[in-house]
């Protein structure tokens, strides 16, 4: 009996292992008309080895440049450790029709920041202001395009912006109400088949919204039949996008389909594109040198599969072919 609590600590650590990835919550400061999601784990990918590798130095240069370091400091807000999380909920017909909301969790200085807003008002008065919304402040931005948007710091832990102020007007009545999701049951289905913590997803229904198509008859040249593409692309419900930064980059585009026969269809012409393509990098990377490392990558993982009703096309990307088309990699977190 004494090898019990041996054996009992193994079969623990193999359920952890073998346990599925998180599913995504429904954020319920999104409204009903959202179409599209997107979440990025900001915390999760500033700590992952490849933005510390590569990325890292270059971002604190940008955030430590002359007028961003001052706003940020008058703010009270350094973006790399402050913000753990982005949500965004975004709908729309096009360019000129598209709204959205965006939701930042993390620790904010609410007061500061209103403060400054307040600040910025008096000298930029054309660009920005304070409005009032029953109790609600709201902090009022002129873009370039002469198109208005809103931001509501609701508190020290929640920032809401969108472009349109009912809707950011009612995210902050939703959220001090602690109300229930309001998305599709489509949608709401969608987002809890995301990675929780991946470092960002994109997921939406995608049924009806693709429009017309691009003329696709170019692809005969690499053997896949573009009518069979243009109808698989018809028959897509569901798309997702996942990116997990690690010690490598992982990304997953799935495609969900209207029936298993549809899947089958699309996914054998998504396989033809993908290996006509994995056929023709090698030729890319005589000419890409300093890509040669990652065009590698790709050549060796750039897959595509159907499961069901999904097709997926997956890649990774190691951090040495990374450091490669960087120069070495020299200019690490580490050595600095």
């Amino acid at each position: 009996m004494r090898f019990a609590p041996r054996i009992a600590m193994v079969a623990l650590l193999t359920a952890a292992l073998a346990a599925p990835s998180r599913a995504a919550e429904v954020d319920n400061l999104l409204p009903k008309e959202t179409e599209f999601v997107v979440q990025m784990n900001l915390k999760q990918a500033f700590e992952s080895d490849i933005v510390k590798k590569f990325a890292l130095a270059q971002l604190k240069q940008a955030l430590e440049g002359q007028d961003a370091a001052k706003i940020l400091k008058d703010l009270g807000l350094d973006p790399m450790k402050d913000i753990d999380k982005v949500t965004i909920g975004f709908w729309g017909k096009g360019q000129d029709d598209m709204n959205g909301v965006f939701v930042a969790r993390g620790t904010f200085d609410a007061k500061k920041i209103m403060e400054t807003a307040g600040n910025f008002a008096k000298d930029m008065a054309d660009k920005i202001s304070i409005v009032k919304e029953d109790e609600l402040e709201l902090i009022k931005f002129t873009g370039e395009n002469g198109k208005p948007g809103y931001i509501a710091v609701h508190d020290a832990k929640t920032i809401i912006a969108g472009t349109d102020k009912k809707f950011i007007v009612a995210a902050a009545a939703a959220h001090t109400a602690k109300a229930k999701p309001a998305l599709s049951k489509e949608l709401s289905a969608l987002v809890t088949k995301q990675d929780a913590k991946a470092s960002m997803f994109f997921c939406g229904i995608t049924e009806g919204k693709l429009g017309e198509l691009p003329d696709l008859s170019q692809l005969k040249v690499a053997g896949v039949d573009p009518d069979k593409i243009t109808a698989g692309l018809a028959k897509m419900t569901t798309l997702a996008m996942t990116v997990n930064l690690g010690k490598e980059v992982n990304i997953a585009i799935k495609m969900g389909m209207k029936d298993n026969d549809s899947a089958d269809d699309f996914g054998a012409e998504v396989s033809k594109l993908v290996n006509t393509a994995k056929a023709f990098l090698p030729l890319a990377a005589g000419n890409l040198p300093q890509f040669k490392a990652i065009i590698d990558d790709l050549s060796k993982t750039l897959d595509a599969a159907s499961k069901d009703k999904d097709i997926v096309v997956s890649v990774k990307l190691s951090a040495e072919a990374i450091s490669k088309a960087a120069g070495g990699g020299e200019d690490t977190e580490k050595d600095k």
